[in-house]
């Protein structure tokens, strides 16, 4: 790799792209250090010229890293290595965040770096299980709102989320010869991962992915009442979320559904548009949700 993984997580660390000043202070550390653990195992199973094996070892290097840091076994503070995680693992505790749900992220991790062909959708929403879902599990925990029914809405906003960055990365995973569309997608319409590769049949591909982008709209909307379940110092910032991922899906819409030459993503406008919908939703709240805090 490039860097090391000691580099790359201090590096992620410092450049967060979410968890916003809208949520307090004092949660933005364990929410950046969870996001570089994630982003640090993303670019393991990614990034670089590493084979299979050597991506799978690495990862489970780093999954053993945190498993000797919870378990209070990285002691040297002057190695950035074992500082990075003896951090990471001081939050784990804090906050009682299950170890599974970590585990289940280097699960998703390690069949990336092995490039797995997905036969049925269920596959993918298998996959979404590990690679997105903890971390809603994960924020719900950080700021006491895990139940049996928030962990439901929150998979499926999770689960939207990763099915809407595969939708729009079409065109960056062609090249890496990734595919998230499943095989018994590719027969209902008619469509091969040939074509795709080689820019074949745009009409069968919109169809396609105009398909796929209405049932990812749907389960971002069955996740929605989320939003009036968890506090307010959670709430906005979900807002953000939420409405950035539909947004992105009429980006794609936007350009008829065809994302194999052209990555959609938000410009200022877009995400000037996301925080007044925000705003704009807060505002038709109950006043009895506005007021809930956690107990």
């Amino acid at each position: 790799m490039a860097h090391t993984l000691q580099e790359l997580a201090q590096t992620h660390y410092e450049n967060f792209p979410v968890g916003s000043f809208f949520i307090p202070r004092k949660y933005r550390e364990p929410i950046h250090l969870i996001y570089a653990f994630a982003r640090v195992a993303d670019d393991i199973a990614d990034e670089g010229a590493m084979s299979t094996e050597e991506r799978i070892g690495t990862l489970d290097e780093w999954g053993e890293k945190l498993r000797q840091a919870v378990a209070g076994n990285s002691s040297d503070t002057k190695c950035p290595s074992d500082k990075f995680f003896i951090k990471l693992a001081s939050a784990i505790k804090k906050h009682e965040l299950p170890m599974q749900l970590f585990e289940d992220l280097l699960t998703a991790f390690r069949k990336d770096a092995s490039n797995p062909i997905y036969s049925t959708f269920d596959e993918v929403l298998d996959y979404c299980r590990y690679s997105a879902n903890p971390i809603g599990r994960i924020m719900l925990k950080i700021f006491n709102c895990s139940n049996e029914e928030t962990e439901r809405l929150s998979d499926d906003i999770c689960t939207a989320l990763q099915l809407t960055n595969f939708w729009q990365d079409i065109s960056v995973d062609t090249r890496k010869k990734r595919f998230y569309i499943a095989q018994d997608e590719f027969r209902e319409f008619r469509f091969t991962k040939a074509d795709l590769q080689a820019g074949m049949h745009g009409e069968r591909f919109a169809q396609l992915m105009k398909h796929k982008v209405a049932g990812t709209k749907k389960l971002f909307e069955s996740g929605k009442p989320l939003i009036r379940r968890v506090n307010w110092m959670f709430r906005f910032e979900l807002k953000l979320i939420w409405h950035g991922g539909m947004r992105i899906l009429e980006k794609i819409e936007e350009q008829n559904y065809d994302t194999r030459f052209v990555r959609p993503k938000l410009d200022r406008n877009d995400k000037f548009f996301i925080a007044v919908r925000s705003v704009k939703d807060y505002r038709t709240l109950p006043l009895s949700v506005k007021l809930f805090s956690e107990h």
